[in-house]
């Protein structure tokens, strides 16, 4: 795209929202930066039980169409604190025990963040014969305690959720870098195709329903609960996807995408073909540069949740190319970035009312 979409407020809204921490299922205080946002873009809101935010425009309307992505990051649950005061932990979805060693944590609390860091021993303790990897086992976090009682004092307690203080931060101009852009950048991505429908004064046929889902890293529980609360006729998911382009990932087995070259376009059953057409048409005709992936038995996203939910959805699959997905560093090309809006905002201006994508027809 020539010019930029994406304006100071969309980056500010942008850092501000990565920046605040919403683990699975410790969702809301992100979800309510998310809607205050879009406040101004749409007609209504819908919130369910869990925490999933719906943004609506034109309510009224018979056929619906969800745009969604999942809100929710990756973290670690206390699990065990022994008599020395040390802290033991089991993952609160996808976390990586290879990357905690030296990470500093924040420790979630009704007295508030409580910090630790994930010690390690030191290299010179180590017997280099037998060195022993990191394990969900054996990292361990240390909060500065003598013991399990001054652990319990500061307010630390099993089941306390523990999250990464890193922030958003841009390298080379271009690459935005964060935790938690799996899948924040979704959330993010979907309400920008908010704001240009408002901005660009684009009447929609049908009823538009931004989903911002919860729990997505536990097995796609908020989708699930959301998809059957709307009922939609079709479904576009945007997720993230892995850049195979850096070392010790092997492309025969992953596929091919790169960061910079454009929205990956899904090909899957979970995905419907016709809908899937439809999203290639429109890249082609806009230009919009595009990649494609072949993922097997399930996408392992949200588009699985809303194509087999309500008797079948129409559903399909723009993922967002991204390098070291669920460490810290997690990076993507904000050219890509944009061209996800672009592509998400141009399809739904080819949608039809009523379209049914039948392949009977």
């Amino acid at each position: 795209m020539a010019k930029s979409i994406l304006n100071k407020k969309s980056l500010d809204f942008l850092e501000k929202y990565l920046n605040n921490a919403a683990p699975t299922g410790y969702e809301w205080d992100g979800q309510k930066i998310w809607m205050d946002y879009l406040t101004p873009y749409v007609d209504e809101f819908i919130t369910d039980t869990y925490g999933t935010a719906v943004a609506v425009i034109n309510p009224k309307a018979t056929y619906k169409v969800v745009i969604e992505g999942h809100a929710d990051e990756i973290s670690w649950f206390v699990n065990y604190i022994s008599d020395n005061g040390l802290i033991y932990v089991i993952r609160n979805g996808g976390s990586d025990h290879q990357i905690a060693p030296s990470k500093i944590v924040n420790i979630h609390t009704k007295k508030g963040i409580v910090k630790g860091v994930f010690g390690w021993p030191a290299i010179h303790t180590r017997d280099k014969g037998k060195e022993e990897p990191p394990k969900p086992e054996n990292i361990f976090i240390d909060i500065g305690a003598k013991d399990k009682k001054e652990v319990e004092k500061m307010g630390v307690h099993v089941g306390c959720v523990i999250t990464y203080p890193d922030e958003f931060h841009i390298l080379n101009k271009d690459k935005f870098v964060c935790r938690a852009l799996d899948n924040r950048m979704g959330g993010f991505m979907i309400a920008e195709v908010g704001r240009l429908l408002h901005e660009n004064k684009k009447k929609l046929p049908f009823g538009l329903y931004i989903t911002n889902s919860v729990q997505e890293e536990i097995g796609l529980r908020g989708a699930e609960m959301i998809a059957e609360r709307i009922q939609p006729n079709v479904a576009i998911v945007t997720d993230v996807t892995h850049d195979t382009t850096t070392p010790m990932i092997d492309q025969k087995v992953q596929g091919f995408a790169k960061i910079g070259e454009g929205p990956v376009i899904a090909y899957a059953p979970a995905v419907q073909q016709k809908l899937r057409d439809l999203i290639v048409e429109t890249a082609e005709a806009k230009k919009i540069p595009f990649q494609r992936s072949a993922l097997s038995r399930a996408t392992g996203t949200d588009t699985d949740a809303f194509a087999y939910s309500n008797c079948g959805v129409a559903s399909a699959l723009i993922s967002l190319p991204l390098r070291y997905m669920h460490t810290t560093v997690e990076m993507v090309h904000r050219s890509d970035v944009e061209n996800v809006i672009q592509l998400i905002y141009e399809s739904l201006l080819n949608l039809k009312d009523g379209e049914t994508f039948s392949y009977f027809k």
